[in-house]
């Protein structure tokens, strides 16, 4: 019998699926009651569940258990089904053995969401029934499909722990950088889990500037800074924009883009060396990457009013997620404003705001924390309003040409439900002002 590990989206999508299969099953959760227990219930998943504190009767009976990537190998059932030797594999690897179509597999420390969400839509745009899932949207589990061409999928740190066989077709790492150490013993066991993805792939693709990755034995590279004669594609900086290279010969300029910043250019060299492993062709791919407008609130292309670029990156809830979209936009743009402001964070924003002294114009502060911030501003205009819309009114006053970006460096409570709720009241009014 079956043991799933886990009553949150991974372990209800094993759930439906096993359901659906007709496999028999049991399910557990430390919890006693999970945040998805209703669902489970309605959908009537629960003829063998256990909530609560884990127990060794549990795995009676069980011959594998597949482990929402939650639960850290440190935890005692863990433990127990590593001695009792039973198999232990993640949502990943089931997904492996079902899937009928090649799987690319994307992680990283930063980026892996863009790349998976932007080779998607160059697959999509090349005519593929490509589907995109993992981490970045919908569970692996619920993701097969008959008809698919091809899978995309984003991995994290935590399933590829719990994976021991996968095929894929190629992979990548974005970069590696010190993350989820709570996690693991050291920095050497983080990236010998992001290392893993290299031992399913049938292809590897590896980035040159990353100091770890350019160590790596890949099939295909590409780099902004270091790259060499391996590097199929390559970037260059040039006034303001970055030139890409393929095999040595310009293919267009990130002008083009409406995605701003060099994490984005890095990010679409990965996307295009998967993508050209895969046989995608070079002029479908650069169209959809042309089109595409980065992730939702996170960096996000709005609209252009009048000679203004409108940026949401509502996601950004501290202050080193401002500092990434401010130095973003200032490789493009001369002038910027910024909404910041709302529940500000027990960080230290020092650096945002000697960043905003030097390259912000004008900002325009909400929320709670905008008496806070207006305090150490002194290097630019600085207006203070009660409203996103009152905020988005000045913006549009005070901006006469550049980017207006709302990257506020703090938490949304105080007015929204949530960064999300932030980000689409944002677009909306934005989108109203360009329609009216």
């Amino acid at each position: 019998m079956k043991l799933i590990l886990g009553m949150g989206i991974t372990g209800l999508s094993v759930a439906r699926f096993f359901t659906n299969n007709n496999e028999i099953f049991r399910i557990a959760d430390s919890r006693k009651e999970p945040s998805l227990l209703k669902t489970f219930q309605k959908e009537n998943l629960l003829d063998d569940c256990y909530m609560g504190e884990w127990s060794e009767s549990l795995l009676e009976d069980i011959d594998e258990v597949i482990i929402s990537p939650g639960i850290a190998q440190s935890e005692t059932i863990v433990q127990w089904i590593r001695e009792k030797k039973i198999a232990l594999i993640s949502d990943i690897e089931l997904f492996g053995r079902y899937s009928n179509a090649p799987i690319i597999g994307i992680t990283g420390s930063n980026g892996k969401s863009t790349v998976t969400q932007l080779l998607g839509e160059m697959a999509l745009a090349s005519r593929l029934n490509a589907v995109i899932c993992g981490n970045i949207g919908s569970p692996v589990m619920e993701s097969i499909s008959d008809t698919a061409d091809l899978y995309i999928v984003e991995l994290s740190s935590y399933q590829l722990d719990y994976t021991s066989e996968l095929d894929l077709f190629a992979g990548v790492i974005t970069n590696i950088s010190p993350d989820h150490l709570d996690r693991y013993d050291n920095y050497e066991d983080y990236i010998a889990s992001k290392l893993s993805i290299y031992s399913y792939s049938q292809y590897a693709i590896a980035n040159l500037d990353d100091s770890i990755l350019s160590k790596s034995n890949a099939d295909s590279y590409f780099a902004i800074e270091n790259y060499s004669s391996d590097c199929d594609f390559y970037a260059k900086k040039k006034d303001k924009f970055f030139e890409v290279f393929y095999k040595g010969e310009l293919i267009f300029n990130s002008q083009d883009l409406l995605v701003v910043g060099k994490h984005n250019i890095e990010n679409l060299l990965a996307a295009l060396a998967l993508g050209n492993q895969f046989g995608l062709s070079i002029e479908s791919m650069i169209n959809a990457a042309k089109k595409f407008k980065g992730l939702t609130h996170r960096l996000e292309f709005v609209t252009r009013i009048d000679e203004v670029d409108y940026y949401n990156d509502s996601k950004s809830t501290n202050a080193i997620s401002t500092i990434t979209a401010i130095n973003a936009l200032a490789e493009r743009y001369n002038t910027i404003t910024l909404i910041a402001g709302g529940i500000a964070k027990n960080e230290d924003y020092s650096q945002m705001f000697s960043l905003i002294n030097q390259k912000v114009n004008t900002i325009v502060l909400i929320g709670e924390s905008k008496d806070f911030f207006a305090q150490s501003i002194n290097g630019c205009s600085v207006i203070i309003e009660e409203s996103l819309e009152g905020a988005i009114a000045s913006a549009k006053k005070h901006t006469l040409k550049g980017a207006a970006l709302l990257s506020p460096g703090c938490a949304s409570f105080d007015m929204f439900s949530d960064f999300s709720e932030r980000g689409e009241v944002f677009k909306q009014l934005i989108l109203q002002q360009d329609n009216g």
